[in-house]
């Protein structure tokens, strides 16, 4: 029987080891924190009826892939779907911008021809299926040529500013700005119980199935026996394990660097010529509601001095009720490594933050707080360049036996875990043997 360790048990892991246990395979996964979901993981405090994220993600109700998964968990009736409220900043306010006439009456797009620019744009970017021919160009030029200058520095622009910062910004291909637009709908989905349960339950079913999941496991090495063919991999325990003839790894391009020193020059080259982000979460728990209005998701420019980039109140979307009546709210932000908030303990990173909570709502006061807590990864937002598509490496590494599939190879789209279902789902069958990875998905 063909023997398979999957290193990492994100969704992406896990969907691989289910198709992979389904078409026969002996799997064993390995994951070096305590619980499965990768960064989508969560945590439940006392009190609580549901888990919320580490950081914050909901779903959208394109995400087909996804919710498939999810059916054949026998798990769908428990996914809900509700329409909080996004806004924009302009001139010190906050205008509602998740809907066509809400767009419309947004007053940071001015009047006239701006507007008739971007809704003109818009329309397009949602028809369009011709992602190849937007990805030789970037997202400011496009934007600035079609939708206007006008709407691109203030409407696009702080966006991308706030996503990939000043280095960035102007860098980023326009097919990964059409993927948003594209894919994404005003309806927000998540799973009833919190994201964390259905980890556990997808878990659950996997154990049952036969495979082996194997938590708080840290693979320190993966090395290559070629007189076998096969692999052993090296924990940081001191335990090894052999005897696998295909290894998939489902973590960071630097991780993958340091996992596989045997890689070949050429595929080490591409791993670490990809570029990315880290996030900074603070996730805090508060008396009362922050948001006046009742707002969900706040995007917030940086040049207007707010000390994070998304203010997400996260019980606007999900009822309090389930919290013990309290507010939960995420302040969060993409950041490049050695940014000061990556050393910051939860509580020195308030204080920066305190500020920002009392620009959205002058009534906020010290004593709502109940307790934050902060969460940070080095690897949470890729940076796709134009003709990001030629950049990135095979999932089929040049060992053979070995796989790699990460958030940077989920292109154009941006990372989430609908897409992260289907780049699993693809590799699974060119293991499998059914057909080869790297085919043009249909829409």
């Amino acid at each position: 029987m063909t023997k398979i360790a999957i290193v990492g048990c994100g969704i992406s892991g896990m969907t691989l080891a289910k198709r992979l246990r389904e078409a026969g395979f002996e799997v064993d996964i390995f994951e070096k924190e305590n619980a499965p979901g990768g960064i989508a993981r969560g945590f439940k405090a006392k009190g609580w009826k549901d888990s919320v994220e580490f950081f914050y993600h909901h779903w959208f109700q394109k995400d087909t892939d996804l919710l498939e998964l999810i059916s054949e968990l026998g798990l769908r009736d428990r996914v809900k779907y509700r329409t909080p409220t996004t806004v924009m900043y302009h001139k010190g306010k906050f205008y509602p911008f998740d809907s066509i006439p809400a767009a419309i009456a947004y007053p940071g797009l001015g009047f006239g021809i701006h507007k008739i620019r971007f809704g003109l744009a818009g329309v397009y970017l949602r028809l369009t299926k011709n992602w190849r021919e937007l990805e030789k160009t970037t997202a400011k030029e496009w934007m600035t040529k079609y939708a206007g200058e006008f709407a691109y520095k203030t409407m696009w622009e702080p966006m991308m500013i706030g996503k990939f910062g000043e280095e960035y910004a102007g860098q980023v291909t326009m097919a990964w700005l059409w993927a948003r637009i594209y894919s994404r709908t005003t309806s927000l989905g998540t799973f009833d119980g919190g994201m964390q349960e259905l980890f556990d339950l997808f878990a659950e079913q996997l154990r049952s199935a036969g495979v082996s999941v194997r938590l708080k496991a840290h693979v320190d090495q993966i090395e290559r026996d070629d007189d076998k063919n096969q692999y052993r991999l090296v924990l940081g325990s001191g335990e090894v394990r052999e005897g696998y003839d295909n290894v998939i790894v489902t973590t960071s391009p630097q991780s993958m660097l340091g996992l596989c020193p045997q890689l070949p020059q050429s595929y080490r080259s591409q791993l670490a010529a990809l570029k990315h982000l880290g996030a900074v979460v603070l996730c805090v728990r508060l008396k009362h509601p922050l948001s006046p209005q009742g707002y969900y998701w706040y995007n917030l420019p940086k040049n207007e001095g707010y000390p994070f980039l998304a203010l997400v109140e996260h019980t606007n979307f999900i009822p309090k009720e389930r919290y013990n009546n309290e507010t939960i709210i995420y302040a969060g932000d993409y950041l490049p490594r050695g940014h000061e908030y990556f050393s910051l303990t939860a509580e020195e990173l308030l204080e920066k933050l305190k500020p920002g909570f009392k620009r959205i709502n002058p009534e906020f006061s010290e004593n709502w707080i109940i307790g934050a807590t902060k969460f940070a990864a080095d690897y949470a937002q890729p940076v796709p360049f134009v003709n990001h598509s030629k950049a990135i490496p095979a999932m089929k590494t040049p060992l053979t036996g070995l796989y790699f599939i990460s958030m940077s190879q989920i292109y154009p789209w941006d990372r989430g875990m609908n897409f992260a279902v289907r780049w699993a789902n693809e590799l699974a069958r060119e293991i499998i043997g059914n057909e080869p990875a790297g085919k043009e998905f249909s829409f």
